[in-house]
């Protein structure tokens, strides 16, 4: 055998393996193309998802927003409110010891006059049962008063001179 046959075949084993090792590289190559699509398609599925998710998040804040302005706003209309009931508060607890004071003052006349309202009381008992009396009076005048009315048909009795 000769040395440049050899040489040949070693030269068609390289170029056999740089072949495979080319063809090896391209199938890699070609999946890697394949998954970066992938990776940029759902880069830009999430870029969409992250521009809705911005856009929620800004309305988000804007609301939050009016809300934090509508709470402080009701805030100090209800500090307004808490003021004027502490008013109230105050005026009712002025009334309560006004209310006191003349309580105090009534029970010590009412105490210091005792014996006069007793006797107005009696008095006024003793008015009363004479209206009574008086009505009672009034009312049995009046029945005796009034005319006797036979029932149609019933004869009347013949009257004496000390009725009329």
């Amino acid at each position: 055998m000769d040395w440049s046959i050899l040489l040949y075949i070693a030269a068609i084993v390289a170029a056999v393996g740089f072949l495979i090792l080319c063809i090896a590289l391209a199938m890699t190559l070609n999946s890697l193309k394949n998954t970066l699509k992938e990776v940029t398609g759902i880069v830009s599925g999430l870029e969409n998802q992250l521009q809705g998710v911005t856009l929620e998040t800004t309305n988000l804040l804007h609301k939050t927003n009016e809300l934090t302005e509508d709470i402080q706003s009701k805030s100090e209309k209800l500090n307004t409110m808490v003021d004027a009931v502490r008013g109230v508060g105050n005026s009712v607890n002025d009334l309560n010891s006004s209310v006191r004071r003349i309580t105090t003052t009534v029970s010590s006349q009412v105490e210091q006059n005792e014996d006069k309202i007793a006797q107005v009381v009696q008095w006024s008992n003793v008015l009363m049962g004479v209206r009574d009396k008086w009505k009672e009076r009034k009312i049995y005048e009046s029945r005796a008063a009034a005319s006797y009315e036979p029932v149609p048909g019933q004869k009347r009795l013949p009257q004496s001179s000390q009725n009329q």
